[in-house]
């Protein structure tokens, strides 16, 4: 009898699930609306993140260095952060067109480039940051 009993209990345990799988389809309902009033609120946090998390400049990279003869005749002579004379070398290889056309992580060097990458033809865009820090004081 005690079998009985206990297959008697796993039926009556299983009738109730069913009901709480019929009420899912009503909580799908309720939970659709939750996003639209989720969608508002996630609009507004970005923005109050973004105002709390501003990162401040490294004073490194702030630093003014002063360019070597050969890198003044591409970005100039005024002394400058490593930030921005990254810039202007891209900009004078984007202004000259000296980014291969096939690779166009290499960068095809002219007369002016070829005297800071150290007689290099061809420098890759990683290897070229190297090169050019070398010019820096």
């Amino acid at each position: 009898m005690a079998t009985a009993k206990k297959a008697g209990k796993k039926t009556a345990a299983r009738k109730p699930a069913a009901k709480t799988s019929a009420k899912k389809p009503a909580a799908k309902k309720s939970a659709a609306k939750k996003p639209a009033a989720a969608k508002k609120s996630a609009a507004k946090k970005p923005a109050a993140k973004k105002a709390a998390s501003a990162r401040k400049p490294n004073a490194a990279f702030m630093k003014e260095m002063r360019p070597s003869s050969e890198l003044a005749a591409v970005v100039g002579q005024n002394p400058m952060p490593r930030t921005e004379v990254t810039k202007k070398v891209w900009d004078y290889i984007k202004k000259n067109k000296l980014q291969d056309n096939v690779n166009k992580r290499l960068i095809n060097a002219d007369d002016k480039l070829r005297a800071v990458f150290g007689g290099k033809n061809k420098v890759s865009m990683f290897e070229m940051t190297k090169l050019v820090s070398n010019h820096l004081k």
